[in-house]
């Protein structure tokens, strides 16, 4: 059995040393500027169409197992650029008065909707003149 050759499982955990898998770490990411992480997105989109032209035409293993790992990086680099996005917009509406509905806790349906404890607090006049005229009975208890 000849080694030398590609083979998909061999190459899946002892990758060959001219292909470079570098698997993109998120935290690295985080510090890169938008313009920067748009610029990696479009290498890394333009990697994966070069593979799977390879793969249609019957690549090497190295490049057919790089097709998960290059796909894997894309998503981190947009899940960066969204959550840096969505920080910087949670940010800006801080301090305003109405925050856009993708921006609000979720919580439940019917969370959403329940009075808050300022309005369970409230008291119609009716109420107010009853707690008035009669208050809460107070009992001595003998020891």
């Amino acid at each position: 059995y000849n080694l030398a050759r590609s083979h998909p499982v061999r190459d899946l955990f002892f990758p060959s040393s001219k292909s470079k898998m570098v698997k993109i770490k998120a935290h690295e990411l985080r510090g890169k500027k938008k313009e920067d992480l748009l610029k990696q997105l479009s290498e890394l989109k333009e990697e994966l169409s070069q593979l799977r032209v390879a793969k249609v035409t019957g690549g090497a293993a190295s490049k057919l197992s790089k097709i998960r790992i290059v796909r894997k990086s894309i998503a981190r680099v947009m899940t960066v650029i969204h959550q840096t996005q969505k920080e910087n917009l949670r940010k800006f509406y801080k301090k305003k008065k109405y925050i856009p509905l993708d921006l609000r806790y979720k919580k439940t349906r019917a969370m959403r909707r329940a009075l808050t404890t300022h309005e369970k607090s409230l008291k119609s006049k009716k109420m107010q003149k009853k707690l008035r005229l009669y208050p809460m009975r107070k009992y001595a208890v003998k020891e």
